[in-house]
């Protein structure tokens, strides 16, 4: 099982010093550095920085959006990536939230599982160099009522095959992904529920395209904080998974809220979900299990998160992404090292 860093979203002030941690992450030996984006800072750009102060580490979208890009300038940001990091661009998507997608890029959240499939052929395609035809529900190259013609990338990617992955939560998307991804990014991953939520799921969309999971990159996003106080440090993702399973979404739609009930925590899931909607943040934090959150994270002292990166491991893990607390860079810099000295005892290095 090999280390990633996830950097999260930027513009928040702590630029400086998620390069350092990216730097650091790439001293260490860490395979790959996801940087993500919502409505605030874009991925590619903050991608470009980093692998351009960066030696070996891979440098990956964590994700692209779907809605913000049509999937032939995706295959163009992609291939100029890859290029110009030297061979170390990942690709990963997604269709991100209605919120978003509607209220922030003005494309319908209709059919995501389809709208998916056509944006990674068209992607694969364009990635070919061959010249670029598509007929489909979502996209139609080139319009069949104007002067467009089908073309090709002029860009010659440094790789034939840049990775692909897709960040996916529900049942659906996780066979799917199986089927046409090369990984797939995951959140609020347990390894204890992990058939039943995410490897069933994946296992039966690689089965489709005849293939396993071997050579498959299941890669979880995973919040580290090192200590003695395991309760303490557990209460300081008490907002982060009320946020998620409580807010990142309606009361209908929310994807996190439907994992945690799949986890077997559907009483708390609602009680979170209506205690954030109705503005208790506080209190939807309170509701939070312990377990939920200690089976989702790594906490407390190196010996004890190497023995939860064995469960990792042992459910099929295969790049375990760190999401490292901490207010300041020491604290940031000091879970990287942690995160390495843990893989070590776990004798998974």
């Amino acid at each position: 099982m090999k280390l990633g860093i996830n950097l999260g979203y930027w513009g928040a002030g702590m630029d400086a010093d998620n390069l350092a941690v990216a730097r650091e992450a790439d001293r260490l030996g860490y395979s790959v550095c996801w940087a993500a984006e919502a409505y605030g800072s874009d991925a590619a750009t903050v991608l470009s920085w980093v692998a351009a102060q960066t030696e070996r580490i891979d440098v990956g979208s964590g994700i692209f959006q779907i809605p913000a890009r049509t999937p032939s300038m995706t295959a163009m940001t992609a291939a100029t990536l890859d290029s110009l990091s030297g061979g170390r661009f990942r690709l990963g998507l997604g269709v991100s939230g209605p919120q978003v997608s509607e209220g922030w890029y003005g494309v319908r959240f209709d059919k995501p599982l389809a709208r998916t499939r056509e944006y990674v052929e068209i992607i694969r395609k364009a990635m070919s160099r061959e010249r670029l035809t598509h007929e489909g529900a979502h996209w139609t190259l080139p319009l069949p009522d104007g002067p467009g013609k089908p073309i090709k990338l002029t860009v010659h990617p440094v790789r034939e095959h840049i990775p692909l992955y897709i960040a996916a939560i529900g049942p659906k998307n996780l066979e799917q992904t199986g089927e046409i991804a090369d990984g797939a990014l995951l959140v609020f991953f347990a390894p204890e529920h992990a058939e039943e939520t995410t490897l069933g799921a994946l296992r039966a969309g690689r089965a489709k395209a005849g293939k396993d999971l071997g050579g498959f990159d299941v890669v979880p996003t995973v919040p580290m904080a090192v200590g003695d106080d395991v309760d303490g440090l557990a209460d300081l993702f008490r907002p982060y998974t009320a946020l998620y399973v409580g807010g990142m979404g309606s009361a209908k739609q929310n994807f996190y809220n439907k994992l945690a009930q799949r986890m077997g925590y559907g009483k708390a899931a609602a009680e979170i979900q209506e205690k954030y909607l109705a503005g208790d943040k506080a209190g939807a934090a309170a509701a939070v299990p312990r377990d939920l959150i200690d089976s989702t994270t790594l906490i407390g002292s190196v010996d004890r998160i190497a023995d939860r990166m064995q469960a990792y491991a042992a459910a099929g893990v295969t790049t375990l992404s760190l999401a490292p607390a901490g207010f300041t860079l020491d604290e940031r810099i000091a879970s990287l090292r942690a995160g390495v000295e843990a893989l070590e005892r776990a004798g998974l290095a």
